[in-house]
């Protein structure tokens, strides 16, 4: 059976047919209950949740309005500052840290709708990696084969979210951090365009880089909470657009007729068979038609060399100072970040018009492509290598393969899970022109109409 969304957790609430309290006090339970096994908590506010639903009730029975949100148990990402916590970005290093003075913007906009937050999530050591198997709070295991990683670095966002514990995480995503454990896990995922959501209060991986979003078991949760977090924020001079709210018509972008291309060429090589398996059955459903993309392996090549410049740089002090404190995977990609050139850089941004003038040419012709999320399913923990393309390739720098062109634009991106119950999850990339989350979210609401995608059911943490 599949756990509650939060669309049906808002509405109960708001005609007490359960009160918030309730709602918190069993998704507590469900949490100390499963997080030993995955490990995707590394914090949980019990106090503070229970007299935030404690204030959702007395208001309700006060007859005072509600959020949209009200009495939704949410989670964050263990680098959104929270009011009175440290923020730890899966770091050592920060454990001495000062609390953050404010809640980030997107963890105060939940808040404000109603949502009860109930904890911080695990996370790759500064979001520099893909399969959350942190060297100082452990790995987050996948809740559909405890063997295997969730991905990463939000993966303790999409296990939380996959084991049924809440139904809403928040994430961030540099080169595919949102939507590669979402794959893995089998949820949906939003990478908005960069600059469309704040990331005021979220510790800073690579500024030219990072998005912010979130994750969900349904395309309508994921929208309502992404309405929710919208509006310019005079903290982030990225994120300056007005809100233009979707959850409203999704349902007539998923009734219409939506030009569909499908990416071939470097966003296939090598890509497992089960890759391709979804990517056919949601083409097949969009019917959508192939189509290249060219300059795709040098947009991730750029991104590559923009995460490990700019990453060095902003941990160059603590690379002198505590080098030891570092996992040491992600403490060895940044000195080799340290020594590359500036002119690396520059050549990195110069690509970066090319690439989107040329990505931009083929959104004459389609309303969004469609892309491997991942190219295989989850690996096990601690699984170095594995054969792509007949060679032996990294785990951690390959499973981002087909997500990092996109985000190197900052185009918006819903990770879709092809409905396959009783098996490995896996997912497909649905990607838009840049300000058009309600043609990915349209989308993928016909795919979860259809039956073609759906969360997977959490199994024995549900």
């Amino acid at each position: 059976m599949s756990p509650p969304t939060a669309l049906m957790i808002a509405t109960e609430v708001r005609v007490g047919q359960v009160s918030a309290c309730e709602v918190v006090s069993q998704t507590l339970a469900r949490i100390a209950a499963a997080n030993p096994a995955l490990n995707a908590f590394t914090a949980v506010f019990e106090a503070q949740a229970l007299a935030a639903a404690d204030r959702i009730d007395a208001d309700r029975a006060a007859g005072r309005p509600l959020g949209p949100l009200a009495g939704v148990p949410f989670a964050v990402k263990n680098l959104f500052d929270i009011k009175g916590v440290t923020t730890l970005a899966g770091s050592k290093i920060r454990r001495g840290a000062p609390p953050a003075a404010a809640d980030a913007t997107l963890v105060a906009r939940l808040k404000a709708a109603g949502a009860v937050l109930v904890g911080a999530l695990n996370m790759d050591e500064f979001a520099y990696g893909f399969s959350t198997e942190n060297a100082h709070d452990g790995p987050t295991h996948n809740p559909h084969d405890l063997s295997r990683i969730a991905g990463g670095s939000s993966g303790g966002s999409a296990a939380a979210v996959a084991a049924g514990l809440v139904p809403l995480t928040l994430g961030s995503d540099t080169n595919g951090s949102i939507r590669v454990p979402a794959s893995l896990c089998g949820v949906h995922g939003l990478k908005p365009t960069l600059g469309r959501l704040s990331r005021q209060g979220v510790y800073p991986f690579v500024h030219s880089l990072d998005h912010a979003g979130l994750f969900a078991r349904t395309v309508d949760d994921l929208a309502a909470a992404y309405d929710t977090m919208q509006g310019p924020d005079a903290a982030d001079t990225l994120c300056d657009r007005a809100a233009e709210l979707v959850a409203g018509r999704l349902s007539a972008i998923a009734d219409g007729r939506l030009r569909v291309g499908v990416l071939g060429g470097w966003f296939v090589r090598g890509a497992f068979p089960e890759a391709l398996d979804a990517l056919a059955r949601v083409a097949d459903a969009l019917d959508a038609r192939p189509v290249e993309l060219p300059g795709a392996e040098t947009a991730r090549a750029a991104a590559f060399a923009l995460t490990a410049y700019e990453g060095a740089r902003l941990h160059a002090a603590d690379l002198r100072s505590r080098p030891l404190d570092f996992d040491p995977a992600v403490r060895d990609r940044l000195l080799a970040g340290a020594l590359l050139p500036d002119g690396v850089a520059e050549a990195a941004h110069r690509y970066r018009p090319l690439f989107r003038d040329a990505v931009a040419a083929l959104f004459e012709d389609f309303d969004i492509l469609l892309a491997p999320a991942t190219p295989c399913p989850a690996p096990e923990i601690g699984q170095a290598t594995m054969m792509m393309g007949g060679q032996a390739v990294s785990v951690r720098k390959t499973l981002g393969a087909y997500t990092q062109p996109i985000s190197y634009i900052g185009l918006p991106v819903v990770a879709a899970p092809l409905n396959r119950p009783g098996q490995l999850p896996i997912g497909v990339q649905i990607i838009a022109p840049a300000w058009r989350e309600d043609l990915a979210l349209g989308a993928a609401l016909r795919l979860e109409r259809a039956g073609v995608t759906a969360a997977h059911p959490p199994g024995g943490f549900s």
